[in-house]
């Protein structure tokens, strides 16, 4: 894990950064929630994948049913 303030490589657990003394410890609800947050942005991206490919296939079909 990087530093947010230095940029410096850091412990994921530790709580403060060494190279800068910056205190990076990051409450348990917040990581708890950024983990509900991605689930939740992972099933929007496989519904919109899904709703893309059915349109898709609806404008496959629209192409060959008009006439040229």
């Amino acid at each position: 894990m990087q530093c947010p303030f230095c940029h410096k490589e850091k412990d994921e657990r530790a709580p403060v950064c060494a190279s800068c003394g910056r205190d990076t410890a990051v409450p348990q609800s917040l990581l708890a929630e950024r983990d509900q947050l991605l689930e939740k942005r992972d099933k929007l991206r496989a519904e919109l994948e899904r709703a893309q490919a059915r349109l898709a296939t609806k404008r496959g079909r629209l192409s060959r049913a008009r006439p040229a």
